[in-house]
């Protein structure tokens, strides 16, 4: 398979999954954490015994599917040894079917599994051992009621091994529950950037994202891209505006069918399509060697994300790039992530017209030393000197065209019209510098009026007691509205519009139906529409909004 030495997660791993020691193992994907424990599970499977012996669990369809088609590499000659990988999306019909020739190892999705679990086409009383892959995001994801299931279904000596990119306080306690005397296995955090990438980050308007987009791929002439955002929505709709212009780009997220993200998968594989735009959770299963380049259109929500994200580029040895857009205030996100991944994130600027000129032009002449080399053009040459000798005899006396410009009109056409109507894009203020100007402003103007202010319009509300009504949001709470206390602020770096993502991106609310928010030094209070108060505290608490875990109380 072209291995020639164990990554650091394999050579810590192996040796206690083939003792049968209960592990947890931290690490990111992309550290060959998939053959850490499938060589080991392949190695102890009893190839006499018919019965499902390994069960491993991953949080999506596209990373159950990838590690059971690793799996399969690595047991190529092992004769004996069959795997099969159960996931949503596909008939279950036909994986029951597959599940009567008694495979040895399954490879699921928790959904799936406790499906065929309730069908009884799935028994587990025989396992060996359990792997559970990404077990944080499992958890994100809400699996935890199902992992249980399943969990509490085994039988309780076998071998227990969780790896995990982060330790979250959800992951210790999964840890004390079910693993016995656990080795921990941890490669340290300043492995995780990967040193060959090199990284920078664009201050920019969300107005003007796609079109920085649209240069960043011209001016680097991308060939193999993607383009992270954080809503299945907005996916949709940078893929959909992509193609309009276009490019071969291509969506990929959690509401598609699982043939379409297959083929959508096997067409980016196999670089028929140039973007693939992805949610952070559908692209758990992308393992393509050759991807340039990493835009994360959106700015990752936690900094685990920000590492996933960008080991996705410079594989195998290779370099890659990874571009971060930063709007406003993210630029304070970025940071702590940047603290946080041990990287060094540059400041970069958005393509100007030039540079993506010089780019294209360049990009159009290489594509012609074929074809002067390769082809008759005699026809052609005869062609253009019928056309110039026409023209200049056409022209006024004083004009007289040359090849050169025939070239150069040619290959303005080739550009296309629309490129030439496009403007620069506005420079951006950085938001740190923004924020300085307008502190030095705020002195000056309190100088000159002393006095003028008072305790009250001064930010001591940020001292304030949750308790005292006076700092309740300062606004009557409307009919038919209830008031939640949070307790995330402005200390937090937490704007308006982070309130609203969060409590729409868990709960059935729309940002018209959210109320007024007022966001002090340490808490905040959101109106919410009393019906959905309950759903938006037990949806939210325990969640993050930014990098602090939220606690949601209703007001009484």
């Amino acid at each position: 398979m072209g291995f020639e030495e164990a990554t650091p997660i394999q050579s810590e791993s192996i040796p206690h999954i083939l003792g049968g020691a209960d592990m947890l193992g931290q690490a990111q994907t992309g550290t060959g954490k998939t053959c850490a424990f499938g060589i080991p599970v392949i190695e102890r499977v009893d190839r006499d015994d018919n019965r499902v012996q390994f069960l491993i669990l991953a949080p999506t369809r596209e990373l159950a599917i990838q590690i059971a088609d690793e799996m399969h590499e690595v047991a190529k000659y092992k004769e004996g040894i069959r795997i099969l990988a159960v996931y949503g999306g596909q008939p279950i019909d036909r994986q029951i079917l597959a599940l009567k020739k008694r495979p040895q190892i399954i490879v699921g999705t928790p959904g799936r599994v406790m499906d065929h679990m309730r069908r009884r086409t799935l028994r587990l009383d025989s396992l060996t051992g359990v792997i559970l892959d990404e077990a944080d995001e499992m958890l994100n994801m809400g699996f935890k009621e199902d992992i249980d299931t399943i969990l509490e279904s085994t039988p309780d000596e076998i071998q227990k091994v969780f790896f995990s990119a982060t330790m979250p306080k959800s992951i210790l306690e999964l840890t004390d529950k079910y693993l016995r005397n656990p080795v921990h296995v941890r490669i340290a955090p300043k492995q995780l950037a990967v040193a060959n990438i090199s990284q920078f980050y664009i201050e920019v308007r969300e107005s003007t994202k796609l079109e920085v987009l649209c240069r960043l791929i011209e001016s680097e002439r991308i060939k193999l891209a993607l383009v992270f955002c954080n809503t299945k929505r907005k996916v949709d709709e940078v893929c959909e505006k992509l193609a309009t212009r276009g490019y071969s780009a291509e969506a990929l997220h959690g509401d598609m069918k699982q043939p379409l993200r297959t083929r959508v998968m096997n067409r980016f594989r196999s670089g028929e399509v140039d973007l693939l735009v992805a949610t952070d959770v559908a692209a758990r299963g992308i393992d393509v060697d050759d991807i340039e380049v990493v835009i994360n259109y959106d700015l990752p929500q936690d900094e685990e994300y920000y590492v996933h994200r960008i080991g996705r580029t410079g594989r195998a040895g290779r370099s890659g790039k990874a571009y971060t857009f930063v709007v406003g205030r993210e630029i304070i996100e970025l940071k702590n992530i940047q603290h946080y991944a041990k990287a060094n994130i540059v400041c970069a600027q958005p393509p100007s017209l030039t540079e993506v000129t010089q780019s294209r032009v360049s990009s159009i002449l290489a594509g012609l030393k074929d074809s002067l080399g390769a082809d008759d053009l005699t026809y052609y040459v005869e062609a253009v000197e019928q056309y110039l000798e026409d023209l200049n005899i056409e022209s006024p006396s004083d004009s007289f065209y040359t090849t050169a410009d025939l070239a150069a009109a040619l290959l303005r056409l080739a550009m296309g019209e629309q490129f030439h109507q496009a403007e620069e894009i506005e420079p951006v203020v950085p938001y740190l510098e923004h924020v300085a100007r307008n502190n030095r402003y705020q002195s000056s103007y309190n100088n000159s009026n002393a006095g003028f202010f008072t305790a009250d319009n001064d930010r001591t509300d940020n001292k304030r007691d949750p308790s005292d009504k006076k700092s309740r949001g300062g606004k009557k709470i409307e009919a038919g509205m209830s008031r939640l206390f949070l307790n995330v602020g402005s200390d937090d770096n937490i704007l308006p519009q982070h309130i609203v993502k969060a409590v729409c991106s868990h709960s059935s609310l729309t940002g018209k139906q959210i109320g007024a928010i007022a966001i002090y030094g340490r808490y905040t209070f959101v109106d919410v529409p009393r019906e959905s108060a309950d759903e938006v505290v037990k949806n939210l608490t325990g969640r993050k909004i930014g990098n602090r875990p939220v606690r949601a109380e209703k007001q009484k």
